[in-house]
């Protein structure tokens, strides 16, 4: 499946700051041959939230192959998640 074939591959459901957010994996356009497949996570916060805009981590997933990359995602806990949403987020005034 090419990398670029949807909008984001949805990776889990979290909770945080009692919102719920999506968290989708998004490739890079360009793929690297020296660094494979590069994608990074996107947190998409619940519809109609006017506070919350999407959020996204720098390129923080490299593999070899697509599927390798969409694993890896998925291998995270709702934990490590959650703190790379925190890392995300600008911090509160």
């Amino acid at each position: 499946m090419p990398p670029n074939s949807q909008p984001g591959v949805h990776i889990a459901t979290i909770a945080h700051e009692g919102l719920i957010w999506d968290t989708y994996l998004d490739f890079e356009d360009q793929l690297h041959p020296a660094a494979g497949y590069r994608a990074r996570l996107r947190f998409e916060p619940p519809s109609g939230s006017d506070t919350q805009d999407a959020a996204t981590t720098t390129w923080i997933i490299i593999e070899n192959s697509y599927e390798e990359a969409v694993a890896k995602a998925r291998s995270f806990d709702d934990r490590q998640l959650q703190g790379l949403l925190r890392s995300t987020l600008p911090d509160p005034e």
